[in-house]
């Protein structure tokens, strides 16, 4: 069947197989390496593009390719299937982002129903719909679309307000504020309140839902203490051992504020101004039922969160960053991993000896980005990366997951990675703001590194863009690609 890959084989005790959609996200991720680790589950996974599932993860579990627009492919990824976890969120890349969030939820739970799915298990935010940010109150309207035929399907639907964890948005603006400004002038949106949830929390919350003893619809909010942004940025301060003093002002508008964030972290304008949206209203838990039906979860502290999560980055064990995936456009790789179609080429050749092989080249073009950097001419990637910023672009500020491990799907600084072939082959494709789209490739022969800047220009603009780069690319790329070879004779 097509997109069907790695069933596992069935276990001499019955199994309840579990499908995780948006499985390549933030939260599908952790999710799936949770109840693979838990073992007691067969899990499946619907995703759009099957190469951006982790290595160590794709021959445990079964791959289906599709989306919720596709009835054919949501049809043969719900067979068989006990329980659905539907984290599918858009962050509105599109005008009628939530006619489309409405669109997806509709087919989800339709489709459930006629497969005999038993429960659909949902992830969304808190908040209530008379004062919900929009990007907020669509989440809200997926919910109500889930739920909507409980005499017919189970649905448990759990609402969290910040996540804390290692590459969650949330928690990167948090950390990048608290580490870089230590006097802050703020909106009065800082004041509001909200409770913020570890991520293990939430993953527990999800992986005990699947056999809650539960008939019908059930809301769970959930959540630690109530705190306010203001106080999770002092608090994540002193846990890093920092003091820091904040100011609240009321001229800064949600835009001006959405500005100021995009400087100081690697949060793209858009997804920034959806956050500070829905941090202008307050978002509290409106029921008790985590702690009425979830009484084995005592969720931690808000600091005890923000420790755990410091502690997975110096270690470099971040599971997901809130880059992965998500309904933007740019967050998927399918229709971009791919630039033969490309008409404008910079060609670099470097010959290497057998003092650099060609595992040690690649593994020195994988290291690029992040806090390793571009080598001689970072001030100039550092210039591009700020221009990329207050365009409305993601610059270098977001870094890469870990820095020795590169998987499809990754992010580098304003790139992505859309090819990856153990020691041949590193293709990035360009998240910044052009005009036009372009890639950097990195071919390494056994001999040789051939990297390639490839380049598809959008009318007059993008051809004007290209020629006038020209003298900034014979200084960068030329370099690029000798001190790629040149640090491989280091490894």
């Amino acid at each position: 069947m097509a997109g069907y890959q790695n069933e596992p084989p069935a276990h001499r005790y019955p199994m309840k197989t579990v499908l995780i959609t948006g499985a390549t996200g933030y939260i599908g991720r952790r999710l799936t390496q949770r109840l693979l680790t838990g073992g007691r589950h067969r899990i499946r996974l619907l995703v759009r593009n099957p190469r951006k599932v982790q290595v160590s993860v794709a021959d445990r579990v079964a791959i289906r390719t599709g989306t919720t627009f596709d009835t054919a492919s949501l049809t043969a990824a719900l067979e068989g299937v006990d329980t659905a976890f539907y984290l599918i969120h858009s962050m509105g890349e599109k005008d009628d982002y939530r006619r489309l969030d409405r669109e997806s939820a509709e087919n989800f739970r339709r489709a459930c129903i006629a497969a005999g799915v038993r429960r659909i298990i949902y992830l969304g935010g808190l908040g209530i719909r008379d004062s919900a940010s929009k990007h907020l109150l669509s989440r809200i309207e997926t919910g109500e679309v889930l739920v909507a035929e409980p005499q017919r399907i189970d649905t448990i639907w759990l609402r969290a307000g910040v996540i804390i964890g290692s590459g969650s948005a949330s928690f990167e603006i948090i950390r990048n504020l608290a580490q870089k400004l230590p006097v802050m002038v703020t909106p009065r949106w800082v004041r509001t309140r909200t409770q913020p949830v570890g991520i293990e929390d939430v993953l527990s919350y999800l992986e005990q839902a699947i056999d809650l003893d539960y008939r019908g619809t059930l809301t769970v909010d959930i959540g630690s203490a109530p705190l306010s942004f203001q106080e999770m940025l002092i608090q994540a301060a002193r846990v890093m051992g920092l003091r820091r003093f904040l100011f609240p002002v009321p001229v800064l508008s949600p835009r001006l504020s959405s500005y100021w964030l995009i400087l100081f972290t690697p949060v793209p304008y858009r997804l920034a101004s959806a956050l500070v949206e829905g941090l202008k209203s307050e978002t509290v838990l409106q029921n008790d039922h985590a702690a009425r039906y979830f009484p084995a979860i005592r969720p931690l502290d808000y600091r005890t969160a923000v420790q755990a999560a410091l502690a997975e980055m110096e270690h470099n064990q971040v599971v997901s960053r809130w880059c992965d995936s998500s309904g933007l456009q740019a967050c998927d790789i399918t229709d971009f991993d791919d630039p033969t179609g490309a008409i404008l080429r910079d060609v670099r050749i470097v010959p290497f000896s057998q003092g650099e092989s060609q595992e040690a080249v690649f593994h020195s073009a994988c290291r690029l980005g992040g806090e390793h950097g571009w080598f001689r001419y970072n001030a100039l990637w550092r210039l591009r990366g700020l221009i990329d910023k207050l365009l409305g672009g993601y610059g270098l500020s977001r870094g890469r997951r870990q820095t020795g491990e590169l998987r499809v799907g990754d992010a580098i600084d304003f790139w992505k990675v859309v090819d990856l072939r153990a020691n041949k082959r590193l293709l990035l494709y360009a998240q910044m703001k052009l005009p036009g789209q372009a890639w950097l490739e990195f071919d390494v022969q056994p001999d040789q590194l051939v990297q390639t800047a490839h380049f598809i220009p959008r009318g007059l603009l993008g051809r004007l863009y290209w020629y006038s780069i020209i003298p900034l690319h014979n200084l960068v790329f030329a370099d690029l690609a000798r001190a790629v070879v040149r640090a491989a004779s280091r490894e």
